[in-house]
This record gives structure tokens, C-alpha cells and sequence, in this order.
């Protein structure tokens, strides 16, 4: 749990999104994700709750050391939320963990 805390406290690369022809979207400031299919991914940023809608998406990179991800596919929505996350622990910890 400590790790998990000096994760979310180290600085990393500043919050920005940048879409391209709805197409790619490159994400920095990502904390973890917290779910993912091809229709929708949530991710855990130091800004809050992003959920991306789409279709046939697939993350071509993520590093989340670094807090870049790279998601491609056919982008429909891209919505933030302030919502508290409160889950038992992030999709790559229940995995891996």
C-alpha cells in the first residue's frame, strides 16, 4: 500500500490529453487504469476520473512510471469526473498484484 502512495505522490509528466483525428489519443498525468474494453476505458489521472468512449479501442502504450498512455481506435466521448475512486485496488494490482 506504501508503494502505491509514493506512486501517486511522485511527480510526473503534467495533465494534458491531446486527441488526433479522433483516431489516437495520447494521455499524460495517468495514475492507473482502472478498467478497459474496447468501448470504454477508465483512467485514474492527478486531475480525476476520465472515461473514453469509443469503438475497437486498444492501448498501443501505457507507462505508468512515466504516466503516459497511448490509446487508438474510433473515439466517440471523453468525459472527466471529480467522483472519489474508491476501488479494491486498480485493474493491473488485482491482475499482477
Amino acid at each position: 500500500m506504501a508503494r502505491e502512495e509514493e506512486r501517486r505522490a511522485a511527480p510526473k509528466s503534467a495533465h494534458s490529453i491531446v486527441i488526433q483525428g479522433r483516431e489516437r489519443i495520447t494521455v499524460a498525468g495517468v495514475l492507473d487504469v482502472d478498467s478497459f474494453n474496447e468501448t470504454e476505458i477508465q483512467l485514474v489521472t492527478d486531475l480525476g476520473l476520465v472515461t473514453i468512449v469509443g469503438e475497437q479501442m486498444h492501448i498501443s502504450r501505457l507507462n505508468l512510471e512515466d504516466g503516459q498512455m497511448i490509446v487508438e481506435g474510433l473515439f466517440v466521448a471523453l468525459e472527466y469526473s471529480d467522483e472519489d475512486v474508491k476501488r479494491r485496488g486498480s485493474l493491473f494490482s488485482r491482475l499482477f498484484g
